[in-house]
């Protein structure tokens, strides 16, 4: 069971959850070990909640596959392997595939809804915070009565691109280097109410700025990591998925003042990205002749 710790004067809260001791750690640096996250080993897990995909509950088949996490932050807390395949994440999967995964994050969402506050993150690479190699995502469940410390979406500058139904851009209140948000061009929208049609959209929009990301922060060796970042969905009204390459260590300064230094303009960052894309862009009208 976790504890929730608040501090009076600032309304903050804090997790007390001791489970999270024992969790296992994966060694990143090898090319693959033993996998619990892989197929035929579902037995390893704890009890499948929701798969996408062929195959008995527990068994192999699955497209993509959720079960309790074993050691949980919160009272509800799963974990959403991203696909059979234990080195393509996002951004090299192919395009259905990620929308088999933002199926099920909508599938949990709405099926917690009324238990809390939802909150889908993603923990990719060593130094982003993932102990174990396999793609996956969490999802954990905070009581309505807890305030989060999450932004509520900032507004839309610095543009990266578009489509039907969502912008890409850079935030000027962007608090780490290549900070990006996609957001629905609809408001006064949970992530929960996504329609298929948006979810396609959305796997297009969010692949290619991934692959874009990628690109664009490969000339930084600040962290020695291959691509490293994390993402969330914001649990409340008027969603949005903000992805933070991992390019820098926070240290004393930032810890101690709660203020964050970017060290890339999001104005400038917005028109690497944009380079990026007409690149690609072009290079896909050459690939047809």
């Amino acid at each position: 069971m976790s504890k929730y710790i608040p501090d009076i004067s600032s309304r903050r809260w804090v997790i007390i959850s001791q489970q999270r001791l024992h969790r296992p750690e994966d060694n990143f640096h090898k090319k693959k070990i033993f996998c619990v996250f892989c197929p035929n080993h579902e037995k390893m897990t704890p009890e499948e909640t929701f798969r996408i995909g062929k195959g008995e509950k527990g068994k192999p088949g699955w497209k993509v596959r959720v079960f309790s996490n074993k050691y949980p932050i919160t009272d509800f807390h799963e974990v959403i392997v991203h696909s059979p395949d234990h080195e393509k994440d996002i951004d090299e999967l192919p395009l259905t595939q990620v929308e088999f995964i933002l199926k099920a994050y909508r599938a949990r969402f709405q099926y917690f809804r009324s238990k809390g506050q939802v909150l889908i993150f993603c923990n990719h690479g060593e130094h982003s915070g993932a102990s174990l190699t396999h793609p996956h995502s969490q999802l954990v469940v905070i009581p309505f009565q807890i305030n989060l410390d999450t932004l509520t979406r900032e507004p839309l500058n610095n543009i990266v691109k578009d489509n039907k139904f969502f912008y890409v851009y850079c935030p000027d209140f962007s608090q780490w280097p290549y900070e990006v948000w996609i957001t629905p061009k609809k408001d006064n929208t949970y992530f929960g109410d996504i329609t298929d049609e948006e979810i396609s959209d959305l796997a297009l929009i969010f692949q290619g700025t991934l692959k874009s990301i990628k690109k664009v922060t490969k000339k930084y060796k600040l962290i020695k990591d291959d691509f490293a970042y994390n993402f969330y969905i914001y649990p409340g009204n008027n969603w949005y998925l903000r992805i933070i390459p991992r390019l820098v260590h926070r240290a004393g300064f930032e810890l101690g003042t709660g203020l964050s230094v970017n060290i890339i303009d999001p104005l400038i960052a917005a028109q690497e990205l944009k380079d990026v894309q007409k690149i690609e862009n072009v290079l896909k009208r050459l690939r047809k002749y």
